[in-house]
């Protein structure tokens, strides 16, 4: 059996093609992917390259992904054929303290699909027994689509972020980045209780759109952004401020416009050589600021955030611009590098 799937053979260097399809062994479990989104890592492979993808050994893409059980492998328990799941990327060793401790997305030699083994921008995944014993699938609520499946997975990286921050019920948040995990931390921050959730972003008719789309955003744009956040709150600062873009000025600003006793999340990641940002850091000691970061998210943070999503408790509403087919994956991957929408979906039929 063959199947479409798009590979990564080196930079900018992305096929999409007629493969042998896999095949399923004992403990593992095959699916037919129904949806699979595009995130800035992929696009980061696509521009730069990446070790595990080469024209000896070219790489599936894809880690966001949702589909249907097609065939269960021997062995295996708690999953059947036909079933709607979204997947989980990440696997570690299960083994080591960090897997132990229920953070495989940790582990120092964890796999995950689309970065070091083929992901979802294919016909068809094989879950590995690893992630079938580790409960990397999860069966999908009914009333969600494949394709908001599929985007509970950067949903769930922002869960993460979201617990880490303990926003809660009266709190001033400010997302700086207004792409959609910009508008992902908003919403889980107004589920959280947030009182005002304040957006900021370089490019206007962006911030505008956002806002447009969460009627709980208040935009701010860059020139008077630290005058109306004094404004806001009674010249307090706001109580968390996460950085959900990859920018450097934004970090520093984080720690002007906390206030006292203030949380900062360090979301976005930084591309090489713009990593090394000096800090005020006497901004942290008399202010009590208090600094963290996450990546990705553990089994735990991806199962609740589907269940959320699936309760109606936090809307992916307006976060999926498009959806493509297989064939059209680069245009896909063009849409994203020039900017435009929000979350674009590789959908299969």
């Amino acid at each position: 059996m063959t199947m479409q799937a798009a590979r990564l053979y080196g930079k900018e260097d992305l096929r999409v093609e007629m493969v042998k399809a896999p095949e399923v062994r004992e403990g593992e479990v095959l699916l037919a992917v129904k949806a699979s989104a595009v995130c800035g890592t992929d696009i980061r492979m696509f521009r730069n390259g990446h070790k595990n993808a080469s024209a000896a050994h070219p790489l599936v893409l894809g880690h966001e992904i949702a589909g249907v059980v097609e065939k269960v492998g021997p062995g295996v328990a708690g999953y059947r054929e036909g079933v709607r799941v979204a997947v989980a990327p990440n696997m570690g060793c299960g083994v080591c303290d960090r897997c132990v401790s229920g953070n495989t997305q940790l582990c120092a030699d964890y796999q995950a699909f689309g970065i070091n083994i083929d992901g979802g921008f294919a016909e068809h995944l094989l879950v590995p027994a690893a992630a079938v014993r580790q409960g990397n699938l999860s069966e999908m609520p009914a009333g969600v689509d494949f394709a908001a499946a599929a985007v509970v997975e950067p949903l769930s990286c922002v869960y993460n972020a979201f617990q880490r921050c303990a926003i809660g019920p009266g709190d001033t948040v400010l997302v700086m980045g207004s792409g959609p995990i910009g508008l992902m931390h908003a919403r889980l921050a107004k589920m959280g209780g947030a009182a005002k959730v304040f957006m900021n972003d370089i490019n206007a008719e962006r911030l505008a759109w956002c806002a447009g789309l969460e009627k709980a955003v208040i935009p701010i744009e860059s020139p008077v952004l630290a005058e109306r956040l004094r404004e806001e709150t009674r010249g307090r600062g706001v109580d968390v401020v996460i950085t959900a873009n990859p920018a450097p000025e934004s970090q520093v600003a984080a720690l002007e416009l906390a206030g006292v006793n203030g949380r900062v999340m360090f979301f976005g990641g930084l591309p090489e050589g713009k990593n090394k940002v000096a800090l005020d850091t006497n901004l942290v000691h008399y202010k009590q600021i208090s600094i963290t970061g996450t990546t990705r998210q553990s089994l735990a943070q991806y199962r609740r955030t589907l269940e959320l999503v699936g309760a109606g408790l936090v809307s992916l509403e307006g976060i999926i611009s498009r959806t493509w087919t297989i064939g059209e994956t680069r245009a896909a991957f063009d849409e994203v590098m020039k900017g435009r929408g929000l979350k674009q979906v590789v959908a299969f039929a």
